[in-house]
């Protein structure tokens, strides 16, 4: 099963692509990031994420889409403009699969690390590891959109409690 894991951001989308098999082993397949460009207006921006997001599903082809939930604590401003552009990639997952879930950055480390509160260091570590990949993943966003993806792997047989309705 081919998954597409998503890190919202406006200004940086990380994504990370892997191949579940049947015996529930995970392979690498491809990882990156969306940029936009910081002096577009907000609507160019979101053309431009939905953009990628079609151009990776024309390209891998995924079976199912996971994004990490939103989280933010001190600026509201970057935190609505993030809220949009997870909005369009939420709609254009939907649209072009229909199988989404969505998991907390609690939820990712508690998977991945067996601790709720692994710090990122750790959180790529354990990704590279996982992956069997000889360095992190970089840029950040894409190793933690693997992180997304791995997660929803090692938990999808519970995908009714975390997909979208």
């Amino acid at each position: 099963m081919i998954i597409l894991g998503l890190d919202p951001g406006i200004g940086t989308m990380g994504w990370g692509v892997i191949d579940k098999d049947a015996r529930g082993n995970c392979t690498p397949v491809d990882y990156g990031v969306v940029k936009t460009p910081k002096d577009e207006n907000l609507a160019v921006r979101l053309c431009i994420l939905e953009e990628g997001v079609n151009q990776l599903f024309d390209k891998f082809k995924p079976e199912e889409a996971a994004f990490e939930e939103l989280f933010f604590s001190k600026n509201i401003t970057t935190g609505i403009a993030v809220a949009h552009a997870r909005g369009v990639m939420l709609l254009t997952a939907n649209k072009r699969c229909g199988r989404i879930f969505e998991y907390t950055p609690n939820q990712i480390k508690q998977a991945l690390t067996g601790y709720g509160k692994a710090d990122k260091g750790q959180m790529q570590r354990v990704v590279a590891s996982h992956l069997r990949l000889k360095s992190i993943p970089r840029p950040d966003d894409a190793a933690d959109a693997l992180g997304v993806a791995l997660c929803h792997a090692f938990t999808s047989r519970f995908a009714n409690l975390f997909g979208v309705r």
